[in-house]
């Protein structure tokens, strides 16, 4: 028996995401409460970005101990200093890959495991939480991350991870299967579920047989992902609406010769903040400034100059997403962003962005007929439709499903919060 000192006395659900993470507490009550997060110069949050920033800070002579810092906090961390401080991501997508051991970091070596114990301790750290005295219940994908992951290993990993950061009492539960276990209990009689769970920079579409007075109430039936979701879709504006103002359309010439594209790869680069920060190189500065001399549009190449250097991409990401968001709930939005010579005040209509994540949605519809076959189910077998992430708020994305499934049978919620909201009751 458990000495009282070790037994749990708070009740998690914990959604470690690839791109975001969530914490949801049970009260007295068994009601599922989100915690927020808290960091210096952002407002408080639901999600965590599951970021983890490394760095020496020299403390006393002859002593530079590693620091730590997740979330918001991370990113203000490396872009405070990119070079002498290393940044983390994407660490749930190495669960599965038995490729990845270990790796050196500022001179330590470390396991995956023992990163995302630190992710994990900080995380907790915050919020005020022994992981000691935590029951979780923490979500796993039904399929890992990677073309040969093996899904068994990814479990124990994530399992590992959690026990390397404290946690003595760890329950893991397929993450669709909690997306739309508050839609479960509603159910009287079994039913057949498709869940499509859209993160950050995935979407897994999810059909599985939810029977409630079953001794297993869950039986997953098919599964697909793609590895597009938020992020791909906020790259379509910056695309078409971004990067022309900084030059993407250019050419320039060498030794006077003809006209030539300004290199491409300096606008994909674009589609991620960090990638931005790591061209903040002397050699990659040096570059632009070089093809800027005869560029057909060299003030534009000068403020693409400016905005890495001055580490400006956060505020460009925030602008952008801002305006993905407007065009869920109005016909035309204005993307507005100004920092030094650059300014951007442009229309864009719904139709407009639609026309620009065509091939997305594509994918996504892609990968639903995918999940169907291999449920070996037709789309009429399906009794109800759950949209969790917050790219489901996004109407082309809404509408794809409703015209194969039809609006009566599509359902949406929580969209940020429901995985962990359904793990955290699971966990009553």
């Amino acid at each position: 028996m458990s000495s009282p000192a070790s037994s749990p006395t708070v009740r998690l659900g914990i959604d470690f995401g690839t791109t975001n993470t969530v914490v949801v507490m049970l009260d007295a009550n068994g009601q599922p409460h989100p915690m927020r997060f808290s960091f210096p110069h952002h407002p408080p949050v639901e999600t965590c970005r599951s970021l983890l920033c490394l760095w020496h800070e020299e403390t006393r002579p002859g002593q530079s101990p590693l620091h730590e810092a997740i979330g918001a906090a991370a990113i203000d961390a490396y872009l405070e200093d990119p070079a002498e401080s290393r940044l983390i991501m994407s660490m749930k997508s190495y669960l599965a890959q038995a490729s990845f051991r270990q790796t050196r970091l500022l001179g330590q070596v470390m396991t995956l495991e023992m990163l995302i114990a630190r992710f994990l301790g900080c995380l907790m750290h915050m919020l005020q939480v022994d992981p000691a005295h935590v029951s979780a219940t923490v979500g796993r994908p039904v399929q890992f991350a990677g073309e040969r992951s093996d899904n068994a290993f990814g479990e124990q990993r994530l399992r590992d991870s959690f026990r390397t950061a404290g946690f003595q009492h760890v329950n893991v539960a397929l993450e669709p299967e909690a997306a739309g276990w508050r839609f479960a209990q509603r159910l009287r009689e079994p039913a057949t579920v498709l869940v499509a769970d859209f993160g950050g920079g995935t979407s897994d579409f999810s059909i599985l047989r939810f029977d409630p007075d079953a001794a297993h109430g869950t039986v997953p039936l098919g599964y697909a992902g793609v590895g597009i979701a938020g992020d791909q879709l906020d790259y379509r504006i910056i695309d078409h609406v971004i990067s022309p103002e900084l030059g993407r359309h250019a050419t320039y010439r060498v030794m006077g010769g003809q006209p030539l594209p300004v290199p491409a790869e300096w606008y994909a680069r674009l589609g991620h903040w960090h990638r931005l920060a790591l061209m903040r190189t002397p050699q990659t500065l040096r570059a632009i400034a070089d093809v800027a001399r005869t560029a057909s549009e060299p003030d534009r190449l000068h403020a693409l100059m400016k905005l890495i250097e001055d580490q400006q991409g956060q505020a460009l990401y925030r602008a952008v997403g801002a305006a993905k968001r407007a065009l869920s709930c109005a016909e035309a939005t204005v993307l507005d962003y100004s920092y030094g010579n650059l300014e951007i005040h442009r229309e864009i209509t719904r139709t407009e962005f639609e026309s620009w994540i065509a091939p997305d949605l594509t994918r996504f519809d892609n990968a639903v007929e995918a999940a169907l076959i291999r449920a070996g189910l037709p789309a009429t077998a399906i009794d109800r439709v759950f949209l969790t992430g917050g790219t489901s708020f996004v109407p082309a994305v809404r509408n794809l499903f409703i015209r194969r499934f039809g609006r009566d049978r599509v359902d949406m919620g929580g969209e940020f919060v429901s995985v962990a909201e359904g793990l955290a009751l699971m966990n009553g």
